[in-house]
């Protein structure tokens, strides 16, 4: 019998050491209200889900490079304006968690192809990760043209967006 408890103490003990090494995990549950759009006003820096027109949470953000004005070309550094919605979700980031945006939109497609030129694509609201977390401390858009978020805000993003759900991007 000594013997059964002692093995049980050890066990237990290495199973409390296991569970406290390990890292929280970056994927949250979210049980609220459901998000029915999301609002960016860029002037302002802002990032905000919305209920209907209750505001759920609000965010700071850092933009595009080249914060001021629509985004028209690949590599122009801007932050596109318009309506756009949530299209895709990337577990797997460099910049920690990423939630797309559906731009370029056909409007942006035909402008950028007049042109001559492409629109870009790969817009998202995502994390700093590493890079961020070098860069926004000292340059608060320092983005390609994504939105930039905390890591642990775009836990929540995340978890609180679903596929479809509008965003609306004013200047």
């Amino acid at each position: 019998m000594y013997r059964a408890t002692r093995r049980t103490v050890a066990f237990s003990l290495l199973a409390l050491l296991a569970a406290c090494g390990k890292p929280p995990s970056k994927f949250k549950s979210y049980s609220g209200p459901p998000v029915t759009q999301v609002v960016v006003n860029k002037g302002d820096r802002r990032l905000y889900l919305l209920s209907g027109k209750t505001v759920l949470k609000a965010y700071d953000i850092g933009l595009g490079n080249v914060p001021v004005g629509h985004k028209q070309f690949e590599g122009d550094g801007k932050t596109p304006e318009g309506i756009y919605f949530i299209d895709r979700f990337n577990p797997k980031s460099r910049y920690h968690l990423s939630v797309g945006v559906s731009y370029p939109d056909p409007r942006d497609m035909a402008f950028a192809e007049s042109m001559g030129r492409k629109p870009g694509g790969d817009i998202f609201i995502h994390g700093w990760g590493p890079e961020g977390n070098a860069l926004a401390p000292k340059k608060r858009d320092w983005t390609a043209g994504c939105i930039a978020v905390k890591d642990e805000e775009i836990e929540e993003i995340f978890a609180m967006v679903r596929p479809g759900v509008p965003i609306i991007i004013n200047p």
